[in-house]
């Protein structure tokens, strides 16, 4: 299937990691220029590297997203070498694992300005130019807390849940100008940080972390953690032409996890 996105523009953050990575090679196999952002700079040249191997177009961009003041410059700059960002995919790391209560006002401050304060900043310094060219893609990563709240990730939960209220506002506001803007969900996901939370919770109970590991697996309708380019796979159909009339939506990715409706 061509997804019609040959010749745009993407900024992916977090491309350094296991989703954001899979996520940037995902849209470059589809002829997209990948801004590939990350506070790693190595892991995000990385990522480079194997889209250029395969004869992608991508270019590595050191970014901590807690510095809003770094966001013009940025954006500036890909406007110049790129011609604007066609499609934006908001994917931060998460806070430590917490219980929701007892945590100091710092953690809460400083989460909510890497993790929310930055994506709505970015994504209004993108709009006008999505506005412009009558086309955009904003592909919101989340995680399946915002649907049933997870045990112990209280933080995240809270502040992923306001990044779903902003984007379906979003939507109903874009959605004239030929923008959509959607919120991706993933489950259990084989990446670092759901095998640094597999083991975190292993030390919390006394236990190993592969029987850790074993509990969440038979949680799992599909019988296993999902591949990263799973998940990718999902983003870039939301990033495609083909997904034009999608927007304002959830969209799962979790192997059945989920129970609720």
């Amino acid at each position: 299937m061509d997804f019609g996105i040959d010749g745009k523009t993407a900024l992916v953050f977090g491309a350094g990691g296991g989703l954001g990575g899979a996520i940037a090679r995902s849209l470059a196999q589809e002829g997209v220029a990948v801004v590939a952002a990350d506070i790693n700079l190595q892991a995000a040249q990385d990522t480079v590297a194997a889209i250029q191997a395969a004869g992608g177009k991508a270019e590595a961009l050191a970014w901590d997203l807690a510095d809003l003041s770094a966001i013009d410059g940025h954006i500036a700059g890909i406007e110049a070498r790129w011609g604007g960002v066609d499609i934006l995919v908001n994917n931060t790391g998460g806070p430590p694992p917490t219980p929701a209560a007892g945590q100091e006002p710092a953690l809460w401050e400083s989460s909510f300005r890497a993790m929310v304060l930055s994506v709505i900043a970015i994504t209004d310094r993108v709009l006008p130019g999505m506005r412009a060219r009558r086309w955009g893609r904003v592909v919101t990563s989340a995680s399946s807390g915002v649907v049933a709240p997870i045990a112990n990730l209280g933080v995240s939960n809270a502040l992923r849940a306001s990044l779903v209220g902003w984007s379906k506002t979003l939507a109903r506001e874009v959605a004239r100008d030929g923008i959509t803007c959607n919120v991706i969900v993933p489950g259990r996901i084989a990446t670092k940080r759901i095998t640094f939370l597999d083991e975190q919770k292993a030390k919390r109970e006394g236990r190993s972390a592969e029987a850790v590991s074993a509990e969440s697996t038979s949680t799992i309708p599909a019988g296993r953690y999902g591949d990263p380019q799973e998940y990718a796979d999902v983003v870039a159909f939301l990033a495609s032409a083909k997904a034009s009339y999608v927007t304002g939506s959830i969209v799962r990715v979790d192997g059945g996890l989920i129970q609720s409706i």
